[in-house]
């Protein structure tokens, strides 16, 4: 028991310290709608990236301490991820009133005794396989730089290492360093996830409004989160 509770310990404060964070979520939501069945990719690379900006402030922080503002550094960071996030918001704003074209197309379904109706049927500039996949892969790179970002902000990052120092042993701090890396990218993989999987549903009902919907709320939840983290750091 006194084995595994370090671990388990470090994926329960990750997973608290993920989805406690609505800069953390209002971050990844965009992404995660958009990527919709391949959502998990984006949390995924989120957490990546995320651990990745931890860790390299923490080697700023140690071996650059007396030479390195690295507390200046972590504020320039804190309104870096506020300038971001509103620039993400303005993205999907442009998304959803620039770049999509709606238009109503006949569809004919056997179900229902052949019900014939129209709906609106969203188009963007491009259409394919191929752009789907580039959409993915932009998601997934944007995702992990924003994950890197939230990584380097703030040096509070540190408290939740704090329980190391109290474990008797290397081996209980290294344990409850893994479940940390293990929790953060467990808690965003299974929210993007779940994100993803309602985006997809909703598309594929043809919910068109209520897709829009979705996506127009993720961006404001991006502009508020962005704004606020701005002004407080």
């Amino acid at each position: 028991m006194t084995i595994t509770f370090p671990l388990f310990a470090g994926i329960i404060a990750a997973v608290i310290h993920v989805i406690s964070g609505p800069d953390h979520l209002a971050a990844v939501t965009p992404f995660a709608i958009e990527s919709k069945r391949k959502a998990w990719k984006v949390g995924l690379f989120w957490g990546i990236g995320h651990l990745l900006g931890m860790l390299f402030i923490g080697i700023l922080f140690l071996l650059f301490k007396k030479y390195i503002p690295v507390e200046k550094i972590s504020v320039h960071s804190d309104k870096l991820v506020g300038i971001l996030l509103i620039g993400l918001s303005v993205w999907i704003f442009i998304q959803i009133f620039g770049k999509e074209k709606n238009h109503h197309h006949t569809h004919i379904h056997t179900e229902n005794n052949g019900v014939i109706h129209k709906h609106p049927h969203q188009h963007t500039n491009e259409t394919g396989h191929n752009h789907q996949h580039l959409n993915l892969k932009q998601n997934v790179m944007a995702s992990l730089s924003f994950g890197f970002v939230h990584g380097l902000a703030g040096i509070a990052h540190f408290l939740l290492f704090l329980p190391v120092l109290g474990f008797t042993s290397k081996f209980d701090g290294t344990q409850y360093i893994i479940g940390f890396g293990i929790g953060t990218i467990i808690a965003m993989v299974s929210y993007a996830f779940v994100i993803g999987k309602i985006s997809s549903g909703t598309k594929n009902n043809h919910n068109t409004n209520f897709f829009r919907g979705i996506r127009f709320a993720s961006g404001l939840f991006a502009f508020i989160i962005g704004v606020y983290w701005l002004l407080v750091n």
